[in-house]
């Protein structure tokens, strides 16, 4: 196993879970996140300028659009659910971007350490 094949698997075992109350049945929806790539930073970047400085909510759906896996890492959306999310309450969709974001800073604030 390569170097590169070695980062991906600890990647992928770096996996958690962000449960949302708001969006389950009986109990909280158990959303699998893995953490956040460049690719998945510059994908956001080219869609929504100034994506690390200023998120807007359409950016914040499409996060999570773009991360949110069942436990088995099957997506748990699609762009196709885009304008439901787009109607959600904003709290729970700023609490679950923030939640998938956690730990990112940019480098703006890396610097200022």
């Amino acid at each position: 196993m390569g170097l590169g094949e070695r980062i991906a698997a600890k990647r992928q075992a770096a996996r958690r879970v962000i449960e949302v109350a708001e969006w389950g049945d009986d109990s909280a929806l158990q959303m699998w996140v893995s953490p956040l790539t460049c690719a998945d930073v510059d994908k956001l970047q080219r869609k929504h300028k100034d994506f690390l400085q200023n998120m807007s909510i359409a950016a914040m759906v499409d996060l999570i659009i773009q991360k949110a896996e069942d436990k088995e890492g099957e997506k748990l959306f699609t762009v196709e659910d885009k304008p439901f999310l787009m109607r959600e309450q904003i709290t729970v969709v700023s609490r679950v971007a923030a939640e998938m974001f956690a730990g990112i800073t940019t480098t703006e604030e890396h610097e200022k350490n």
